[in-house]
């Protein structure tokens, strides 16, 4: 298997574990609203998977930088810059005592990079499935 296949094997298995990421996210932001868990178990929860989320996004991309994956990179690159803004603000945390009043808008980014992660899922396989295809 050539290197590229693998490189896109493993980024279909990073955008699954991301993409079943933001759907536990995004149950977890209903059963808020719905009032079946409270808002401090809501980001004990969620808080722990905000980092590595993050970096395994940052290590994909990363990876294809250092592949030359040019278009991967580029498709990836807005939503490493938007994380990493969000960590130097000191933004990427839930708060127990404001997630109500931002519940609206942390909903639309879990949705954005839901739609972004589930895209990124049928583009690799489709680069993996090419790349496959070339190699024989």
């Amino acid at each position: 298997m050539p290197s590229e296949a693998l490189l896109f094997l493993f980024a279909v298995i990073m955008a699954a574990v991301l993409l079943f990421t933001m759907v536990f996210f995004t149950i977890m932001f209903s059963d808020l609203e719905c009032d079946y868990i409270n808002p401090i178990d809501l980001c004990n929860k969620l808080n722990q998977f905000v980092l590595p989320e993050m970096m395994a996004h940052a290590f994909i991309t990363f990876i294809f930088f250092i592949n030359g994956s040019w278009i991967a990179l580029t498709i990836n690159a807005p939503l490493v810059a938007y994380n990493v803004n969000k960590v130097t603000n000191n933004k990427h945390m839930y708060d127990a005592t404001e997630i109500f009043r931002t519940l609206g808008q942390h909903k639309k980014e879990c949705f954005a990079k839901l739609g972004f992660y589930l895209i990124s899922f049928f583009y690799y396989l489709y680069r993996m499935i090419v790349a496959l295809i070339n190699e024989s």
